[in-house]
């Protein structure tokens, strides 16, 4: 086993180990994946400011995200198709985001369903709903996350309908994947990628497959998926959400001031500045770039959550300055899990916390919660007029 210290560990060890249609699917953009990258590397041409002669003792990363205590400002994102990154995916990291102490965010289009969740990794995690144009599924699957005791339902509303990603389509990436031959062969280059899914039931969307009239197998289902997008979705459609839900409600996929305050109209506790992980519209400004116009139009009158290019505690520590109350790993935890299972979640947590807890003490703060843009070299990160 090499030695992990970084992220990028973690991900060339999912490379080897994930079948290449399921790595590719989650380490890719749409179209030229402009976005996407950018998402990265925007992070890295902000710089910090080290200050000395600090008493660093006493340290603390514990904050809270919409009124929940969490170990530091950071949850698991909502990820499709995370039980073929390893299997029975879902349950393995929201065991690990549990032990940790940060909320686990579950898609709708996740392979272990709301209930497995709930059975083998408790209440109090997150649910992600996607809007279909079947609305006696939506209040089901609504009501399904209040009787599994989520906390806090997040609503993707930059999904209305699919970016074009051209690696799934080379890969042949599709509900049921296409096992072409070359699909095969790869599959049997990862012995510990397929014995564990052999030894798992849970192979299909767990929340769709038996839930909805007629779908009954992963091939009823692509038919079903394949129209279930609703490209109407409108703010009207968010109250009415908010009104079934009754509960925290944020909503996922703000780049833009206006939307940032039909937001705020609609009632959320709190906005997710993000662009999909650049997997929708590619050529959309990073969101750390976006961030500090939306903390400048609304920032004292909702919660601002981001994700989108977090490899790192750094990564962290710079969006908590540029005033993010919480954010998002997806790729990083997938890494994780794809290359370790469940003890790779925990890995990709503890080095994201080490980062962060360092290097806020090397910007002289020993809380989170005092961290502000102070920290940041002048002139190297974004501004709300930029």
């Amino acid at each position: 086993m090499p030695v992990i210290t970084n992220i990028e560990d973690l991900r060339r060890l999912a490379q080897k180990r994930v079948p290449r249609m399921f790595y590719d699917y989650a380490d890719s953009g749409s179209w030229t994946e402009s976005t996407y990258r950018a998402n990265e590397s925007d992070f890295q041409s902000i710089k910090l400011r080290q200050r000395v002669a600090v008493n660093m003792e006493g340290r603390t990363t514990r904050t809270t995200m919409i009124g929940q205590e969490v170990a530091m400002p950071v949850a698991i994102a909502p990820t499709g198709l995370t039980g073929m990154q390893h299997a029975d995916g879902e349950i393995l990291a929201a065991r690990a985001a549990k032990r940790f102490g940060i909320p686990f965010t579950l898609s709708t289009m996740s392979i272990c369903s709301i209930e497995d969740v709930a059975t083998h990794a408790g209440e109090g995690f997150w649910f992600q709903l996607y809007v279909m144009r079947d609305r006696d599924f939506i209040e089901r699957l609504i009501d399904r996350a209040k009787a599994a005791r989520c906390s806090a339902l997040v609503l993707t509303l930059d999904l209305q309908i699919l970016g074009q990603r051209h690696k799934d389509l080379k890969n042949g990436l599709s509900a049921p994947p296409k096992l072409t031959l070359a699909n095969m062969i790869n599959i049997a280059t990862k012995p510990r990628w397929a014995f564990g899914m052999l030894g798992t039931s849970r192979r299909q969307f767990g929340n769709i497959v038996g839930h909805v009239k007629g779908v009954d197998n992963m091939g009823s289902l692509s038919a079903w998926t394949a129209q279930q997008f609703d490209p109407r979705l409108n703010w009207g459609d968010v109250a009415w959400i908010k009104n079934r839900w009754g509960g925290k409600l944020i909503v996922k996929g703000i780049q833009d001031e206006e939307d940032a305050r039909r937001a705020v109209d609609s009632g959320a506790d709190a906005l997710i500045v993000s662009n999909h992980g650049g997997r929708q519209l590619d050529g959309a400004e990073s969101s750390i770039h976006a961030l500090p116009r939306i903390v400048s139009a609304v920032g004292g009158q909702i919660e601002i959550h981001m994700d989108g290019g977090i490899r790192s505690g750094q990564d962290v520590l710079k969006a908590k300055a540029l005033g993010a109350q919480g954010t998002y790993i997806g790729r990083a935890f997938l890494y994780g899990l794809g290359a370790m299972g469940e003890a790779g979640v925990s890995k990709a947590l503890e080095i994201i916390h080490k980062e962060l807890d360092i290097t806020m003490a090397f910007t002289g703060h020993t809380d989170i919660n005092t961290v502000d843009r102070s920290i940041l070299l002048p002139g190297t990160f974004p501004t709300a007029s930029t």
